[in-house]
């Protein structure tokens, strides 16, 4: 190919004695003897070359300008297949390139930085800029406020706090270009005394002749070390009374630790010192034993309330008390552990419910709370809370100590469950799964349950956890069952694996009504058709008829179509007529 008119052509100048002209290298695919011959200039005369060009990835040409400021040079590019030529015209001041900075170095105090640096003099003023990186990567840039300056203060630094800095000048006046950045400087500010206080809590156990206070200490977002942390000093003394306080120190490594107090009031300082100075002090007041009975000795009173978790931790809430200027709760990461890493938090007094997170939180294990109510450093237990952050279904479940068989009924009787902090679950109730050997199961009162296998069992739900009784009533006399009891908690029940088989009696009420509606009438029946005459005499005696009587065998006498009997045929023991006038007629 032809070349091309050379692109980015430009030319400079770094010391204000020599000029380097540069240009982008093009691809003409001819090689050897073909290949492109670069020729730099004065425009007006051409046939006079000012330099040889030098090509790798870019290509440059560079001469002395002795005492000439002004210049048109052309660039000409040509190969057997063609030429082209690009002019440049430039005032050789106003192309001022400057070398990099060099012999950078720092003055630090706790909050600004000086940057000093060198670089080469020329007859142009110069200005520079300094970019200072921070620790999270933020770049800062910084100009020199005067011409040929050769030191800038960066103010507003972090204390202790490391960062890097760089360097790069320019013309002050018709400005170009800036020169390449200078070698980086990476420099730490200086320790300043700490900022805020440490966040400090206690847990206080009594014993023999006082209580023993473990301390804990930790680093919240408002306290700065600014420095490095050499030592913590803990101080404490009785509130009441002019004894010498005691005083510790521990290194920088420990977060803890556990010291003996009476049963006075005390006042506990915990202090954090770098190599500057000390920290602002962080108390605590711990009552006198006497009246923080509540706080300490009598937390068994505090009836443990049940919590809940949710995806993101476990949720808490409690009643707030205007009297307290802010909240902690406490609790142990691993509570089956010692020591179980305890933790806390603060809250404010406007608080009154929270999500404690952790990822130190795991299904299954049973975490305890303990919320307290803080007023001028002194804290009182005010609630405690267990819950989970998920429930898993119970370890075990309830031993039947007693079957109570009847022919409809079965009544199942087992030992009060054992819920201790090794369980995984809050149990709730329990389920009573009955089904007979064949056949599906249809009591009244239960509900279907469908076991892996397709199998139907009748499930009855009793959700007093209390409860250790239970019957089953509906059932079929003289059949076989199967019949367990599981315990459930919010994170279901374990499978249903073992039975417990049973079998319901005959109906006894039905063989006695069947005795006495079928054995004693047949009884009977035989019985009457054994003496059948003497039942038929005793029950049905012959009624005697008047018709039949030979005393009424005459004929002369007859009322229509009855015998009339003579009075005097009879002789009478005694004789009462009943009406004169009948008595006539006859």
């Amino acid at each position: 190919e032809p070349p091309d008119t050379p692109k980015d052509f430009s030319c400079q100048t770094q010391d204000m004695k020599r000029v380097t002209c540069t240009w982008r290298k093009e691809e003409t695919y001819l090689y050897g003897k073909n290949s492109p011959q670069y020729t730099l200039s004065k425009t007006s005369s051409q046939k006079m070359a000012l330099c040889k060009a030098s090509c790798s990835k870019q290509c440059s040409c560079s001469w002395h300008i002795g005492q000439q400021w002004i210049w048109n040079v052309t660039l000409t590019v040509e190969n057997p297949l063609g030429k082209k030529t690009a002019t440049d015209v430039f005032d050789v001041k106003h192309r001022m390139y400057p070398t990099a900075p060099f012999q950078v170095w720092e003055d630090c105090t706790d909050t600004e930085m000086t940057l000093h640096w060198n670089y080469k003099t020329t007859e142009i003023e110069l200005f520079c800029q300094t970019e200072v990186v921070q620790p999270n990567g933020k770049v800062e840039l910084h100009n020199s406020s005067m011409p040929d300056s050769r030191r800038v203060t960066v103010r507003g630094l972090r204390p202790h706090t490391e960062y890097t800095a760089r360097v790069r000048c320019g013309a002050l006046r018709h400005f170009w270009r800036w020169s390449e950045w200078s070698q980086p400087l990476t420099t730490r500010t200086k320790e300043r005394t700490p900022s805020g206080k440490l966040d400090v809590w206690r847990e206080i156990t009594p014993v023999l002749g006082g209580r023993n206070v473990t301390l804990f200490w930790k680093q919240t977002p408002s306290f700065q070390a600014n420095g490095k942390i050499v030592l913590y000093e803990v101080t404490w003394g009785k509130v009441e009374g002019g004894s010498q306080p005691e005083s510790i120190a521990f290194s920088s490594v420990y977060n803890s630790t556990r010291i003996f107090i009476d049963n006075h009031s005390y006042r506990i300082s915990v202090m954090a010192k770098n190599n500057a100075n000390f920290s602002l002090p962080s108390i605590l007041i711990i009552s006198r034993a006497t009246d923080n009975s509540r706080s300490i000795f009598s937390t068994e009173e505090l009836k443990e309330g049940q919590v809940n978790g949710t995806d993101d931790g476990i949720f808490l809430s409690w009643e707030p008390r205007s009297i307290y200027d802010s909240y902690i709760i406490d609790w142990c990461n691993f509570p089956r552990l010692q020591p179980c890493d305890l933790q806390w938090k603060r809250f404010g007094p406007n608080i009154s419910s929270a999500v404690i997170s952790s990822a130190a939180f795991v299904p299954g294990v049973r975490y305890k709370f303990h919320i307290y109510g803080s007023v001028a450093n002194r804290a009182s237990l005010l609630e405690k809370k267990i819950g989970y952050l998920k429930e898993l279904p119970p370890h075990l479940d309830p031993i039947v100590k007693k079957v109570d068989l009847t022919y409809n009924s079965v009544t199942l009787s087992w030992d009060s469950y054992l819920t201790n902090e090794s369980e995984p679950g809050f149990v709730r109730g329990y389920h009573v799964y009955v089904s007979p050997i064949q056949g599906n199961c249809n009591l009244k009162g239960s509900k279907k349950h469908i076991l892996s296998d397709e199998s139907e069992l009748c499930k009855y739900t009793i959700e007093n956890p209390e409860e250790k009784r239970y019957t089953v009533k509906h059932l079929i006399p003289n059949t076989k069952y199967k019949i367990v009891v599981k315990a459930f908690t919010g994170g279901g029940e374990t499978p249903i694996v073992n039975f417990r088989y049973i079998d319901t009696p005959y109906n006894s009420n039905m063989l006695y009504f069947i005795f006495l509606l079928v054995i004693v009438p047949t009884l009977v029946a035989a019985i009457c058709h054994w003496k059948m005459k003497w039942v038929k005499e005793w029950c049905c005696p012959v009624i005697p008829s008047p018709n039949k009587s030979k005393v009424l065998s005459f004929k002369e006498f007859k009322i229509d179509s009855e015998k009339v009997l003579k009075i005097n045929d009879c002789l009478p023991d005694m004789l009462a007529v009943d009406s004169n006038a009948e008595a006539h007629k006859l």
